[in-house]
């Protein structure tokens, strides 16, 4: 691994921000593509940093993609419950993907819920297109906890989030 993660420091928020968005948008996860109302909490990274821990993966000064940890009870949570914490957003740069770096950031994530007093799962959700993800969180011991899977655009079906969970 030549690169380091670490917390963003907040003259890469905005960077970090665009990444986020370009990934998503570059993979076409957002329901309404570039007028998304979720591209603005996407870019807004300082916002995260408020709430929760955001990570980055850096290599010789390079941002390669980052992800927010959220421990249980934060403002950020989607899914997660007590004794619970939650990844969310992670996104690498298209140019950086197949380096290790998404891997090395759910790492990251679970090492910080290992370390949380009281934190017994990390869970997340992700989309039913995201596969190389999923093979990931599989590799990584996380599975499948579809009685969470969840909608947050009630009406619209082919928005069902995807639920993930890994017991520590």
């Amino acid at each position: 691994m030549d690169f380091v993660i670490r917390r963003a420091a907040a003259d890469e928020y905005d960077d970090l921000g665009e990444i986020t968005a370009q990934a998503y948008l570059g993979d076409g996860l957002l329901a309404f593509d570039d007028s998304d109302w979720y591209l603005g909490e996407l870019r807004d990274v300082a916002k995260r940093a408020a709430a929760a821990d955001v990570l980055v993966a850096v290599r010789d000064g390079v941002l390669l993609g980052g992800v927010t940890f959220v421990r249980s009870g934060g403002p950020m949570t989607d899914i997660a419950g007590p004794g619970e914490a939650e990844i969310r957003m992670l996104a690498v740069a298209p140019a950086a993907r197949g380096q290790g770096a998404g891997e090395a950031l759910v790492r990251a994530c679970v090492d910080r819920a290992r370390a949380t007093e009281g934190c017994v799962r990390v869970v997340l959700s992700t989309q039913r297109t995201m596969h190389t993800a999923h093979r990931l969180y599989a590799r990584l011991g996380f599975a499948r906890a579809p009685e969470r899977d969840w909608n947050p655009l009630p009406g619209r079906d082919d928005i069902t989030l995807l639920a993930y969970e890994l017991t520590l």
